[in-house]
């Protein structure tokens, strides 16, 4: 059966709108970030996550999302150049979104949905981790404090 992640598309950093259909046979690791936080320095382990499984099939997308504390204020072009000039971010961003409440991001109420949280499902702070396998299922939920580092098991383990 064919997963309904692969039905749903976001709008790049860029202003493009990208199908996660282009994903199709990747491992996927969704993680609603911003840049002002206090674990904005994960973007620097899920950039050397990514750099070193990219090649075997794992990709990262990051969601910036100012709903925690606000601290993720700044614009696309903001969010990019912060992105690459304090982390050397060359993974996939996507324009900024919301991830609770009624205008939460299809994707993000699809992951809830499929993978809930103690005690409800509701994303708690940034840095949330998603990991979804090839074909498209998502698998496990880490809690933000959870480094990138601490993942790499699950990730070998689906590539």
């Amino acid at each position: 059966m064919e997963s309904k992640f692969y039905d749903m598309k976001a709008i790049s950093l860029q202003g493009k709108e990208i199908g996660m259909d282009s994903y199709k046979g990747k491992v996927v690791l969704i993680v609603n970030t911003a840049s002002k936080c206090g674990l904005t320095p994960q973007y620097e382990g899920l950039e050397k996550l990514y750099r070193e499984y990219k090649d075997r099939g794992l990709v990262i997308l990051g969601f910036p999302c100012n709903q925690f504390g606000h601290q993720e204020p700044g614009t696309e072009k903001e969010i990019s150049e912060g992105c690459l000039v304090n982390y050397g971010v060359t993974f996939p961003m996507f324009s900024k979104i919301e991830v609770n409440g009624n205008n939460a991001h299809p994707i993000f109420k699809y992951l809830k949905k499929e993978l809930k949280g103690f005690p409800n499902s509701n994303i708690k702070w940034n840095f949330t981790k998603f990991l979804i396998d090839r074909n498209g299922k998502p698998v496990k939920r880490f809690a933000p404090f959870v480094k990138p580092e601490e993942i790499r098991k699950h990730i070998e383990k689906l590539l």
